[in-house]
């Protein structure tokens, strides 16, 4: 399989947009564990916030992971991946 140097370029721009968005999820649960060390009062808040951002790192990743598979010809477009 070869890549175009526009195709090679828009996997790059994909990865730093993806490493971008997982290292804000990240930033985001380093902050709510920060701020329940010095508010107890805001667990039930932090912890939604904690929770919440599993699913959306999980996302970015499979998102990814898609359009990669895709544009290096690994899978087809609308099949699933396992």
């Amino acid at each position: 399989m070869t890549l175009t140097p526009q195709q090679v370029e828009e996997l790059r721009q994909k990865l730093a947009k993806m490493r971008h968005d997982i290292n804000n999820h990240l930033s985001l649960i380093s902050f709510a564990v920060e701020i329940l060390r010095t508010k107890s009062d805001m667990v039930e808040r932090m912890a939604g916030t904690i929770s919440d951002q599993s699913p959306k790192i999980q996302a970015d990743l499979a998102e990814y992971t898609a359009e990669f598979e895709l544009a290096l010809g690994l899978k087809q477009p609308g099949v699933p991946s396992l």
